[in-house]
């Protein structure tokens, strides 16, 4: 089978590789869409780990049964998530699952989304793996996960019907976030970005406004909301200066949620009077997304309650991977970008 095997962001190869076999409990998929994500052009976090095939926002069609399995049977149209926690751990138990043992270290599929066919593991298939129902096309089924993460990490923002919302970042990860807190029943959501064409696809996306980022975002979102700071910041970039952006913007009692890996080694600078001093603030963060979390996604899109067919800005076929990586690491003019391996 065909696979795009990346070396760099700028080194992406069409290669052959043998077509795994499915062992018991196990399926064979043959991939539809698998769009990339952010984390997969962070180039310092794949260092000393190329070659190797990524992709992990996978939706396909099941080619092959492993013995055991009974959920699935050839032809299904799923969905999966790469990394699954154990559910029985301390962490599992105490809602933490997406930083479980089990999930970082011993869960992944063979190989990544970016290749004809991937094998699903065991254990991917009895706790991540879900059928596509009629209503969510292929490309739309990319979104389980992605969407399964700002589930999650709105869920730790403890936000309330009526909540005021700050977006930092209007990149993919922020227009979900802004499409999610909508589609609750959040009350005024506003977005900061410095890229004019993400501002506007946050205004299509249903913000209240967008701000650019070298303004006094803080400011303008208070006279936007009666005098008052945002009840949750939502950080969706990387750039240290959305963070102090952040402290300004939040209100008393409010939440500001990390949401965006920083470059490898970054620190920030924390006044922590700010934070706790006649204040009360929160300052949280997430990672990735549990099952439950992708399952909520899931019905979300398929009650097209999210949608999001409108944020995909380019397609390509497997052999323009790289294509689709140059676009996700430098340009302002992309968004979502899916690999359709069958091509």
């Amino acid at each position: 089978m065909r696979v795009a095997m990346y070396y760099n962001n700028r080194d992406i190869r069409v290669e052959e590789m043998d077509l795994p076999r499915p062992g018991p409990d196990e399926l064979l998929v043959k991939i539809e869409a698998s769009s990339i994500c952010g984390s997969d052009v962070m180039e310092w976090y794949r260092a000393g780990k190329a070659p190797l095939v990524l992709g992990h926002e996978i939706a396909g069609t099941v080619f092959r049964v492993g013995a055991g399995v009974r959920r699935f049977q050839t032809g299904d149209r799923v969905t999966a998530t790469h990394h699954v926690p154990c559910g029985c751990c301390r962490l599992c138990q105490t809602g933490h699952e997406t930083v479980c043992e089990t999930l970082l270290a011993k869960t992944s599929f063979d190989p990544g989304g970016f290749a004809e066919f991937v094998r699903l593991p065991a254990i991917n298939v009895a706790k991540g793996t879900w059928k596509i129902p009629d209503s969510v096309s292929f490309d739309e089924a990319t979104f389980v996960e992605p969407l399964g993460c700002v589930v999650r990490g709105q869920r730790r923002c403890s936000l309330s019907p009526g909540a005021s919302v700050l977006v930092i970042g209007s990149g993919i990860a922020g227009l979900l976030h802004v499409k999610l807190a909508t589609a609750t029943g959040m009350g005024h959501v506003c977005v900061s970005d410095i890229s004019a064409f993400r501002r506007q696809r946050a205004i299509d996306c249903g913000a209240a406004l967008a701000f650019d980022a070298a303004d006094d975002v803080a400011a303008l979102f208070r006279q936007s909301n009666n005098g008052r700071g945002a009840d949750a910041v939502i950080v969706c970039t990387s750039a240290v200066a959305a963070f102090t952006q952040a402290m300004a913007a939040v209100a008393p009692g409010g939440t500001i949620l990390l949401f965006a890996p920083t470059g490898q080694g970054v620190t920030l600078p924390l006044a922590v009077n700010d934070l706790f001093w006649r204040r009360d603030v929160t300052m949280t963060t997430t990672y990735a997304a549990g099952p439950g979390d992708c399952a909520v996604a899931l019905e979300l899109l398929a009650r097209k309650r999210v949608h999001v067919t409108d944020l995909i800005t380019h397609r390509f076929a497997l052999a323009d991977t790289v294509k689709g990586f140059g676009l996700v690491a430098g340009a302002d003019t992309s968004l979502k970008v899916v690999i359709e391996p069958q091509r």
